[in-house]
């Protein structure tokens, strides 16, 4: 049977600078009507479980560690007992959230993972967190970004970006080499193209993100702090 793609979006509050923000979570079903893999469980377990319906979890894969993104990792994985699988390098930034359990899987560059009739591939595309990846289904056309490239650009923690340069690189190498037609299925907000997206590279590069018009300093200052997330912490 051939695989689909269902979106379950979730709602919640990210306090920054003791200002809280509404913020909308995708989370993303891959499968067919025997069994899923379920991406970025954010949120609200329940949820994303009603989507799932009677369906069996192969695994759950998180692009990223962020709180907001992994929040109902446990209890969506636990319906089958399915396989959560992370970066190593976001293991710490996970443990946040999760301070007694760790990851079953961790995810290497170009690792498959096979459900239905099509396979996610893994993209390193740190940025945001230092383990962030992006996952590639060449036979659906699209490729799951998370938090490394959204709809109106590279995406942000607390209003910045943690490391615009490592960012930028995984968008330039991993994503824009990509055909223009593929989806992109961020971890927020609405889907966009490769072919929407690529022609603002050079723009991004130049500055415009941060507001100056030369090549951003490395590194850049942190953009984590405000809303409490470490990311400068080891992979143990």
């Amino acid at each position: 049977m051939t695989a689909r793609i269902e979106r379950v979006v979730t709602a919640g509050v990210v306090e920054i600078d003791d200002v809280e923000h509404k913020v909308e979570n995708n989370t993303w079903i891959v499968g067919d009507d025997d069994e899923v893999i379920v991406i970025d469980p954010a949120r609200d377990a329940e949820k994303i479980l009603e989507q799932v319906g009677e369906r069996e979890i192969l695994a759950v894969i998180c692009t990223h560690g962020l709180p907001d993104h992994v929040g109902a990792a446990i209890e969506v994985a636990a319906k089958d007992e399915a396989v959560i699988a992370l970066h190593p390098k976001d293991k710490r930034i996970w443990r946040q959230t999760w301070e007694d359990t760790w990851p079953d899987i961790d995810m290497e560059d170009e690792g498959l993972f096979a459900v239905a009739d099509t396979e996610l591939e893994v993209l390193i595309t740190p940025g945001v967190s230092p383990g962030g990846v992006s996952l590639l289904s060449e036979s659906l056309g699209v490729v799951f970004t998370g938090k490394t490239l959204l709809a109106d650009g590279p995406g942000k923690l607390g209003g910045e970006y943690p490391s615009l340069a490592d960012q930028l690189t995984s968008i330039g190498e991993r994503l824009f080499t990509l055909p223009h037609e593929t989806r992109v299925l961020p971890a927020h907000g609405e889907e966009s193209t490769i072919g929407d997206l690529e022609p603002q590279f050079d723009r991004w590069l130049s500055g415009s993100l941060t507001g100056t018009l030369e090549e951003p300093e490395l590194p850049l200052t942190d953009g984590t702090r405000a809303s409490g997330i470490k990311l400068d912490l080891d992979d143990d």
